[in-house]
């Protein structure tokens, strides 16, 4: 059974039951995520409801490969960083993943048949296997349209398009250094333009709150709105804002938030912590993945994304890193 695509074709199915079942699988033949389970005591068993379920720490990616299963991967992704080790992600199959990401695309902005799609992303073509990268090439490859592209270093070909009449809305996606970059350079409001930005200042500029990012961005673009998108190395899915900073992730993901100083305690909505992500689309790999992204849960089942919390451990990690 194919459960990604069986979650893709019936989006009634019952979340808590297929949590259930995809947290005793994946305890069972992860041998990684078995072992931090073991580490931190907790006997599978025992866990009877998705809120009880420990959240594997993301930093383990770093240090060990995290798979579900034997399979050769077709894909292999490493996160952006250009210091110290990355997370490296095993794909068991690029249909799936693709799959995902444009079910997910969908739900927030329908076809991307209907959209140009230009994309700013310098930093992940530079450290390579990048799957944002990838997601923004799948997206094109379905748009089709003839200026879809990546147009790192073409500023004034990058304005040229986005001020050029177009049949189709442009859906501009960048990092967010490389965003403000190019804003400084508009001379008069984008039309029929989406941008959306994919956070991340890489060192290239001060680090600024999403609030200030996305005021200094409308202000460049002329633009009411900024979307933007979350997504992470060791993650299979996405989820989109529509602007205000408010993600929603989609139907087969959810977010829970968790003390910063006792991650293995879940706070209510309204209260700031830890993000911790189930992504059941995540099958090969991990569906529990506890970050290190400080956030916020709404009670519609949105969430705010408000920094990083870089500078403490997660109890519990240190049992398997070496």
């Amino acid at each position: 059974m194919n459960l990604v695509r069986d979650i893709l074709r019936n989006p009634a199915f019952d979340f808590s039951v297929t949590c259930l079942q995809t947290f005793q699988e994946q305890a069972a033949a992860n041998p990684v995520y078995k072992a931090w389970l073991e580490g931190i005591q907790t006997d599978p068993q025992q866990i009877t409801h998705p809120y009880e379920i420990p959240f594997l720490p993301v930093e383990l990616f770093k240090t060990h490969t995290i798979r579900t299963g034997h399979f050769a991967p077709e894909l292999s992704f490493m996160s952006s960083g250009t210091t110290g080790q990355r997370s490296t992600h095993d794909i068991a199959s690029a249909n799936d993943y693709t799959a995902v990401l444009l079910e997910g695309f969908r739900i927030t902005f329908g076809p991307p048949e209907q959209y140009r799609i230009l994309c700013l992303l310098p930093s992940y073509h530079e450290t390579g296997h990048s799957s944002l990268v990838f997601m923004c090439r799948q997206l094109m490859q379905f748009s089709a349209h003839p200026d879809n592209g990546f147009y790192h270093g073409q500023t004034n070909r990058l304005l040229d398009l986005l001020y050029a009449p177009c049949e189709r809305p442009t859906i501009l996606i960048g990092v967010s250094y490389a965003l403000l970059d190019l804003a400084e350079n508009v001379h008069a409001p984008l039309q029929d333009t989406i941008v959306i930005e994919t956070g991340g200042m890489k060192g290239r500029r001060v680090e600024m709150i999403r609030d200030e990012l996305h005021e200094a961005l409308c202000a460049g673009f002329g633009l009411d709105t900024i979307y933007s998108e979350y997504g992470m190395t060791e993650l299979l899915s996405q989820a989109w804002s529509s602007g205000g900073g408010i993600f929603y992730p989609p139907p087969w993901m959810q977010i829970q938030i968790a003390d910063a100083e006792d991650p293995f305690h879940m706070l209510p909505a309204g209260r700031t912590g830890l993000l911790q992500i189930i992504d059941l689309a995540n099958q090969h790999s991990c569906s529990f993945i506890g970050t290190r992204d400080l956030g916020r849960l709404r009670d519609d089942g949105g969430f705010e994304v408000l920094g990083r919390a870089d500078n403490s451990d997660i109890r519990g990690c240190n049992l398997l890193i070496t």
